[in-house]
């Protein structure tokens, strides 16, 4: 009998940390979904590098803030995926997809803090709930976090927090959806150097330097760094982790 390809729908998995997990996952044999903001041609390269592996793919566009705009894409994709699998379903979900938020608190306005909650919070919150119904027993949920829900930097106190709200989400999700065998953990990079927050970590040699002083390691960290855990996350390997925040920081801030 032929063993069915799972699937994973990874947010904001046209570019940086999404991008890279979306190519880990298919190394490890699974056929992907990738949903990306605004930026179509990147989303279709990256389509392109993991069918070049092998493994089919699409991409869909999502703006995670806008709850209402996750029904059709539930639909959508369902549509698509029955007609190629015979299933609706899917077996991974990474929510990945975010903006950074760089503001000392007495600068935070309202309309900066609620677009972090709507992306961070809310919308990893909806769009869980909405794909429930659509994953397998013995799938799992993957939320990405970040090292500043563990320690505080000055100006991330908006994001920080909310990521902070995220890990906890992930352990009531554990707790709830247990009895479906579906786990949900959290990855927490650390600084990586992507585009991420314009491209700070990456650009910014005083940043950079920080970053590399305070990480045991001794650098800041890449993509290749955080994309391997998340896949290893969808892979039976980890079937027993649950409820877990696992950071890949390189040892920041020890």
């Amino acid at each position: 009998m032929e063993t069915r390809t799972k699937i994973a729908l990874v947010t904001g998995g046209s570019r940086g940390l999404g991008k890279n997990s979306a190519l880990k996952i298919a190394q490890k044999g699974l056929d992907v979904i990738i949903t990306y903001h605004s930026n179509k041609e990147e989303a279709e390269n990256t389509v392109a590098e993991i069918q070049a592996l092998g493994r089919k793919a699409i991409a869909y566009q999502l703006d995670t803030r806008n709850v209402n705009s996750f029904d059709a894409l539930v639909k959508t994709l369902g549509d698509h995926l029955e007609q190629n699998t015979g299933s609706r379903n899917i077996d991974f979900l990474v929510n990945n997809a975010g903006t950074a938020l760089y503001a000392p608190i007495p600068e935070v306005t309202e309309e900066q803090l609620d677009e972090i909650v709507d992306i961070h919070f809310k919308g990893v919150f909806f769009l869980t709930q909405k794909f429930l119904p659509f994953i397998n027993e013995g799938g799992g949920i993957i939320n990405v976090s970040s090292g500043l829900a563990r320690f505080a930097l000055p100006g991330s106190s908006v994001y920080g927090s909310v990521k902070a709200a995220v890990d906890m989400l992930t352990r009531y999700q554990a707790k709830e959806l247990g009895i479906r065998k579906i786990k949900s953990n959290v990855v927490a990079p650390g600084a990586i150097e992507t585009d991420f927050g314009g491209g700070r970590t990456r650009d910014d040699g005083q940043v950079n330097a920080m970053v590399a002083g305070a990480t045991a390691l001794g650098r800041a960290g890449l993509p290749d760094d955080i994309g391997g855990v998340v896949a290893f996350l969808c892979t039976e390997d980890a079937g027993w982790i649950n409820g877990q925040r696992i950071e890949a920081s390189g040892g920041m801030f020890l």
